[in-house]
């Protein structure tokens, strides 16, 4: 070694490069520019020969100059030349490229200094692995947020995942690690190794990862996220489709188990096997949407996704990021909405995640009564720091932009929302008030809701929340949280509850069936029957339903038919809609060769006209949110399980008559609200849905003839274990047979009563005295 080049090291940084503790390896490796020459540096453990060639075709082999496989040489000059280095080692790998320690950070001090305020919402186009090209060099470049990390590493195949290879540069003012590493190309397989302040070192998987291996493996894998979309008409009008008052029937669904290759239950088909066979099946029943429960990617098929591991990453398990990209895009163009389950509640404990990331408790608090959740054995974010409110609002917006989500539905809100969600007495620590609301939480949510919406017009926001935390729904300077709609969990508890009774047993348990209509203008409501009313053990809807098969299939079809006409959006989990008998697994598809079957394709037959009817009408979605929308005609006939209600819309009425009992009530009087002709437009007792047919062929005309508080009556066939809808028409009141007669100077009791023989019908003792009143009254 020439005292020159040795005059120009600075050993003691050497040394902490070769016990790699270093965390600003650019200051030593690379080129430097020296009085004596330009001086390049590399650390290539194992390597036992490390060469430069210069753009002009020399090639100088370097000197090793520390036995851990510290090289550095002196070149002539004072311009650092174009150069690349090539290491070969003892097995036989040559590594060639250009020198990874001579280029420039791409995150700019604006882009840290408002990750560290938490308002940099792409910061996900800086942070990760990102393949690009920086002074006409292509690699990819590394970036990741450990700011009390000793030391970090990104480490893979391509050194042999040696942590001493290739450390990081650590930004001045936000704890981010960078480095750009020339030559290497997307489908690396890579992964942060950190070196813990207390010496531990360990991996993890980039928390801003694009893709990562197929479960159980955990690395990330470098990914360019491009795709040629054709959905450009979709997303333009999308902001015109998601309106409050237009309609939304949702059909939720989970990619693992929606349908399984043949004889295969261990694997699964690809996202664009999949967007087709999702999209025959919603298109034939009129879905508006589908709602994928989470396909971030996770490392537990049992936690059914909502044990997020890699937020960034669709899961591997059904292919690539293109891939899920081309469902979405598809689903698109066939039409349909994609909603996508997010849960910023907890992440898993899994060593290679979240957890203890740069040995501290970076995105969890490190108080477990704060940063864990005894419920699930998951962490609980800290929503009070900045940059980890910055991961997840960025990461909502991602979704929506990045992958074209039409919609984000947050689940277990109101474990964010509580410090005692879950916890007991001891085990919880109150907010600076004394209280039990965690306002970290709630300010995370405002000021997601209030970014989404701003960057992301037309797709929404909803929320599985299951409290009576007040205004959910509300806007933000109401006061509210902002989400656009919220899970209406109290109506699918209640009414299950209802539903799974013998009808002999449910007029005690009226108030289940009406309560949600106390509280329904509380918020905008979703109705979901979802995978949580469907799941092993309890069973499937079907399942649930009391009664020998034909009764289980008309309790569905009531339940679902009640739904529909009830106010407030929709949502299905799959295979409800054809009456799965089991209970869902993520382990096994619903049966659908049942679609076929008798009663199946009945039911199936039944919810195609049973949505296509909420779609064609108004009335049942346009005005879910107003008061004036809804009106009860009865809602107190609990010892015959019957309601009956007006939905409405600008001018339309609908008349909509629920009967949860198996009993027909033929000629039963229902009050009407106005005079007119009600014609029946659906019945689920129809025999082309399995029923008995018991339906209302004819319109049926008012009479002034007082019911349910109503001067204005029909008389119609109530089918058993059904509903019907009338679409009901004003009509002047001479149209209506009985006033005719009135103002011709006699009522139709009298005339009925001068009819001694010629009679057009036989009347009842009841109906004589009824008519014998109403001509007293009116005469």
């Amino acid at each position: 070694m020439s005292d020159k080049l040795y005059d120009n090291m600075d050993w003691a940084a050497i040394e902490a490069m070769v016990y790699s503790e270093e965390d600003h390896p650019h200051d030593i490796l690379g080129a430097k520019v020296t009085p004596d020459g330009v001086l390049v540096q590399a650390f290539f453990p194992g390597a036992v020969k490390v060469s430069l060639k210069q753009g002009t075709g020399s090639e100088k082999e370097m000197t090793l100059e520390d036995e851990a496989g510290f090289y550095a040489t002196l070149l002539p000059g004072k311009t650092v030349p174009s150069y690349v280095l090539r290491a070969e080692f003892e097995d036989g790998r040559v590594w060639e490229g250009a020198d990874p320690y001579n280029f420039e950070p791409q995150i700019t001090e604006e882009d840290e200094a408002r990750f560290s305020a938490g308002i940099a919402y792409e910061i996900y186009e800086k942070l990760g692995a990102h393949p690009m090209t920086i002074d006409g060099v292509s690699g990819v470049y590394f970036a990741v947020w450990a700011p009390n990390a000793q030391r970090v590493s990104v480490v893979g195949d391509f050194n042999k995942w040696d942590g001493r290879m290739l450390p990081m540069r650590r930004l001045p003012d936000s704890g981010i690690f960078e480095l750009f590493v020339p030559s290497l190309k997307a489908g690396e397989l890579y992964k942060y190794e950190i070196k813990a302040k207390g010496g531990l070192t360990y991996l993890k998987t980039d928390p801003y990862g694009f893709y990562c291996e197929k479960r159980p493996a955990t690395a990330s894998i470098v990914q360019e996220l491009s795709y040629d979309w054709g959905d450009r008409d979709w997303m333009e009008q999308r902001s015109f489709r998601e309106g409050k008052d237009r309609p939304m029937m949702i059909y939720e669904v989970h990619l693992g188990s929606f349908r399984k290759p043949e004889e295969n239950t261990e694997e699964f088909f690809n996202y664009r096997e999949l967007a087709k066979m999702i999209a025959d099946h919603v298109k034939k029943i009129g879905y508006t949407h589908v709602q994928l429960m989470p396909v971030m990617e996770h490392p537990l098929d049992d936690s059914w996704g909502y044990q997020t591991l890699c937020y960034y990453a669709p899961t591997s398990r059904f292919g690539k990021p293109e891939d899920f990209m081309y469902m979405v895009d598809y689903l698109h163009q066939q039409g349909i909405g994609v909603i996508l389950d997010w849960t910023p509640a907890y992440f898993p404990s899994d060593n290679t995640g979240l957890i203890g990331f740069d040995g501290t408790n970076l995105y969890e608090h490190r108080d477990p009564r704060q940063g864990y959740s005894p419920n699930w054995g998951t962490l609980v974010y800290n929503y009070g720091r900045p940059q980890v409110k910055n991961f997840l609002i960025a990461n909502a917006l991602f979704w929506a932009k990045v992958y074209h989500a039409d919609g984000i539905h947050m689940n277990a809100v109101s474990s964010m929302l509580y410090l005692d969600y879950g916890r007991s007495d001891g085990q919880w620590v109150a907010n600076m008030y004394g209280g039990n609301e965690n306002l970290e939480a709630i300010e995370f949510i405002k000021h997601l809701n209030s970014i989404f919406h701003k960057e992301v017009p037309g797709a929404v926001l909803t929320a599985d929340e299951s409290s009576a935390w007040p205004k959910v729904t509300a806007p933000l300077d109401e006061e509210g949280l902002g989400f656009d709609f919220k899970w209406n969990n109290g109506w699918s508890s209640d009414v299950m509850s209802y539903m799974q009774l013998d009808p002999v047993f449910r007029s005690y348990h009226h108030g289940d069936l009406i309560f949600s209509m106390i509280y329904q203008y509380s918020e905008h409501f979703i109705l979901a029957l979802s995978h949580q009313e469907a799941a092993e053990p309890a069973g499937s809807l079907l399942s649930k339903m009391p009664g020998k098969r034909e009764m289980k299939l008309a309790n569905l079809r009531t339940l679902l038919g009640y739904m529909i006409l009830h106010p407030g959006k929709k949502l299905l989990f799959m295979g409800q809609d054809f009456g799965d008998p089991s209970g869902w697994s993520h382990r096994k598809a619903p049966d659908w060769m049942l679609t076929d079957a008798e009663g199946h394709a009945e039911l199936l037959a039944y919810m195609q006209e049973l949505v296509s009817c909420y779609k064609s009408h108004p009335a049942l979605y346009g005005s879910d949110d107003d008061p004036d929308g809804f009106e009860w005609i009865n809602s107190i006939s609990a010892n015959e399980n019957l309601i009956v209600f007006l939905r409405k819309h600008e001018e339309e009425v609908l008349l909509c008559v629920c009967n949860f009992s198996p009993l027909v009530y033929e000629n039963r009087k229902i009050g009407v609200p106005f005079v007119g002709k009600y014609k029946e437009i659906f019945n689920s007792d129809a025999q082309r849905f399995g029923g008995k047919g018991c339906c209302n062929p004819r319109v049926k005309a008012s009479r002034f003839d007082e019911c349910d508080g109503r001067e204005e009556s029909i008389r119609i066939k109530v089918p058993p274990m059904g509903i019907a809808v009338f679409a009901a028409t004003r009509a002047d009141r001479a149209e209506s047979g009985n006033e005719k007669a009135r103002k011709n100077g006699r009522s139709t009791g009298r005339k009925n009563e001068t009819r001694k023989n010629g009679s057009a019908r036989k009347t009842s003792l009841k109906d004589e005295l009824r008519r014998k009143i109403e001509e007293s009254e009116h005469l």
